[in-house]
């Protein structure tokens, strides 16, 4: 009897294996080529070794990449908008009360925003701010800054953001080399504002500023009036307008819509030139992308998504006009990412933009949690991870793979981003594999992650979810973008080898119209024919996703999505009379800098004998108060030299050895041999970075 028992328990668990099995595939997605070759690869100068790979392009994008119902600019975009959903909320903020509590999110409905548009366009014509002049726009994200940005739309005035990483004098740089003729400014950023009003260039005459009760700030208003600017609160400037109503001066698609300021390289920060028909053409891509891989991803008027990410980048910039271009709701933050988790729980968005650096802290917060409970809870979460790992790396739908692990264990996580988020999107940096696994497993929606430039309108790559294919890549093109990978024979990058290697060369309608008064530096990055040629190099995968792999040039981006030019880092450093050598290393998956120092042995040795530090030189360098004592002189070195935080250097090695050709760290001209470097100290570098 026992035998006949098992038996048939044996048969019933295949039996519901098989089932499942069925089920899974039915829920497993396949990967597919989504790249079609639109032009042939092309050789230089009758050479064997290719310049230049062929020209990509998504497989949609020919029947799928339409015009937005033949919206062609943004001011298009938003007063379609405002007509089709008059009463759908747009832009929400939360109120705080006489504690400092916030409250719940309150809503500007598309009628009243356009209305207050039309107020704040009016104004702006009513101070004599003309098509085709500059407004700066300071402070972090909120309805006014939205609210400036579409009325400068309205009247073809080119919006022009400004944000403090740029450097100590990036705002006055700012405002005088875009020539603005207005600033609108959060009242936290007044006080920066003030002190480049005295070198603010003679065609600045109107200064806006919003705050909390909308009252005057008296130093604000001097400063102004000295500089011979004439300043209003954000209620004045309204006021000012709805009396003085003015008719909308629409833009033209070529014409530019935002002048958006970036670093990346050493000297001034440069002004990217983006038209509205290149934004028009990135939020389409966006929409055509969604449709393409399905799966309930796409956006609609019942939408949500929490605007934290600078407005001043363009990755945030193009999601939210994305939202508005289907009546959906954009909620601000407080302003405060230590309040971050409030808001999100708060408004409960529906998409989530981050960078890596964001999803870091979720992963390290939920990982050290779960360690700390322990017990049973600790072990159901590790086992269910495991499970749903594996069933993902089979491409089976991530809300799919485990539904009872889903909503015993990972439900719980997942409402560290509101419980309904159904699209999660990493830019800006790299995504740490194992992050990527840990959002994709734990919160029960699709994650991607993309790549682009502020030159390209940000989105130009992103990857499908629920494709094992896909992880560590960013995926393929939009269906906005063309791309080729071009030949970097010094690194010994082929784009028609095995796999094909390059430089990321990217075309299309997303691409700026170049650097505004930088004609050297446009020529440097943008061909004739409008190609971009970004520095990145990437590999082409089997299934036409892109993985960036190297960078051409010595600047790369942290975690946070910051870009260090690493060779003006080390120039400043090099001042310090204790440095004899310096290198700095850093990378995307990392939000520090860390460096190898060889000191001035005379110098050292002269400090070490004061300090009864004893031994050679060899013996010193060793020694950790060496360590502290550079690490010590080098944060002056930094400070005096006016390096921005994530340019310092945050952990040392000492080392007695000096870079040199004979032992391959330096070519003869003394130049650092920057992989070799990397390999030689990759223990040092495990080491301070904690691995």
């Amino acid at each position: 009897m026992l035998p006949m028992i098992v038996g048939g328990l044996g048969v019933g668990l295949i039996a519901l294996r098989a089932i499942d099995a069925l089920r899974e595939r039915s829920m497993t997605r396949k990967a597919e080529n989504l790249l079609c070759e639109v032009a042939p690869a092309t050789r230089s100068n009758g050479k064997d070794s290719p310049a230049c790979g062929p020209t990509y392009r998504n497989v949609i994008a020919e029947k799928e990449f339409p015009p937005l119902d033949g919206i062609t600019t943004l001011y298009e975009l938003f007063k379609r908008s405002a007509s089709t959903y008059p009463n759908n909320p747009c832009l929400g903020t939360r109120k705080h009360d006489a504690e400092g509590k916030a409250g719940a999110y309150e809503w500007f409905t598309y009628e009243e925003t356009e209305a207050l548009v039309s107020d704040i366009a009016s104004a702006m014509t009513e101070c004599g701010v003309s098509a085709h002049e500059k407004c700066s726009i300071y402070g972090a994200n909120c309805a006014q800054w939205m609210i400036a940005m579409q009325a400068c739309n309205r009247q073809s005035i080119y919006c022009v953001p400004l944000y403090d990483s740029l450097g100590e004098n990036a705002v006055e740089f700012i405002i005088n080399h875009s020539e603005s003729s207005i600033l609108f400014v959060a009242k936290d950023k007044l006080s920066t504002v003030i002190q480049a009003l005295p070198q603010a260039h003679k065609g600045l005459r109107t200064l806006v500023y919003w705050g909390t009760h909308d009252e005057r700030h008296p130093e604000a208003d001097e400063a102004a009036e000295k500089a011979g600017i004439k300043a209003y609160t954000w209620q004045a400037f309204l006021d000012l307008g709805r009396k003085s109503p003015a008719p909308a001066h629409p833009p033209k698609p070529e014409d530019l819509c935002t002048i958006m300021y970036t670093s990346g390289t050493t000297g001034d920060p440069k002004g990217v030139m983006l038209s509205h028909s290149a934004v028009i053409s990135e939020v389409s891509g966006l929409h055509a992308f969604l449709r393409q891989i399905g799966e309930g991803t796409s956006i609609s008027h019942e939408d949500v998504v929490l605007s934290y990410l600078p407005l001043a980048h363009i990755f945030d910039r193009s999601t939210e006009e994305m939202f508005l271009s289907v009546g959906a709701r954009i909620g601000y933050f407080q302003g405060d990412v230590k309040k971050l988790v409030d808001d999100i729980s708060t408004l409960r968005p529906t998409l989530f933009i981050g960078v890596p650096r964001v999803f870091d802290r979720i992963h390290n917060g939920v990982i050290s949690k779960i360690d700390e409970k322990g017990g049973i809870a600790a072990k159901l979460f590790h086992w269910g991870y495991k499970i749903k790992s594996k069933k993902l790396k089979r491409n089976i739908r991530c809300d799919k793979a485990t539904p009872f692990f889903d909503k015993l264990v990972f439900s719980k996580v997942k409402e560290r981003l509101g419980g309904r988020v159904k699209l999660i999107v990493s830019g800006g940096a790299p995504l740490a594999g194992h992050v990527e696994e840990f959002l994709k497993v734990t919160m029960c929606a699709p994650v991607v992650q993309g790549y682009g430039l502020t030159e390209t309108c940000a989105g130009s790559f992103i990857s499908v979810p629920d494709l094992n294919e896909m992880a560590g890549t960013v995926g393929p093109p939009l269906p906005c973008t063309a791309f080729r990978l071009e030949a970097v024979p010094e690194m010994k990058y082929d784009p028609c080898g095995n796999p094909p290697r390059g430089e990321i060369v990217i075309g299309g309608p997303t691409v700026c119209k170049g650097y505004y008064k930088d004609e050297e530096k446009t020529r440097e990055v943008l061909s004739a024919d409008g190609w971009f040629h970004t520095g990145d190099v990437g590999e082409l995968t089997p299934q036409g996703a892109l993985k960036i792999i190297d960078r051409k040039k010595n600047i790369f981006k942290l975690s946070q999505g910051e870009y260090v030019a690493v060779e003006k880092v080390e120039a400043v450093y090099k001042k310090s009379s204790m440095v004899e050598q310096i290198w700095v290393y850093g990378n995307s998956f990392e939000n520090t800098l860390v460096a190898v120092v060889v000191p001035n042995e005379e110098a050292l040795m002269a400090w070490a004998s004061q300090n009864d530090v004893e031994g050679d030189f060899a013996a010193v360098c060793r020694d950790e108060r060496t360590n502290d004592y550079l690490s010590a002189e080098l944060a002056q070195t930094a400070k005096a030299g006016k390096l921005k935080g994530f340019e310092q250097v945050r952990k040392l090695h000492v080392d007695s050895e000096p870079f040199s050709v004979e032992n391959g760290l330096t070519t003869p001209t003394f130049k650092h041999k920057r992989p070799q470097l990397q390999q030689h100290y990759k223990a040092a570098i495990d080491r301070m970075y904690g691995k």
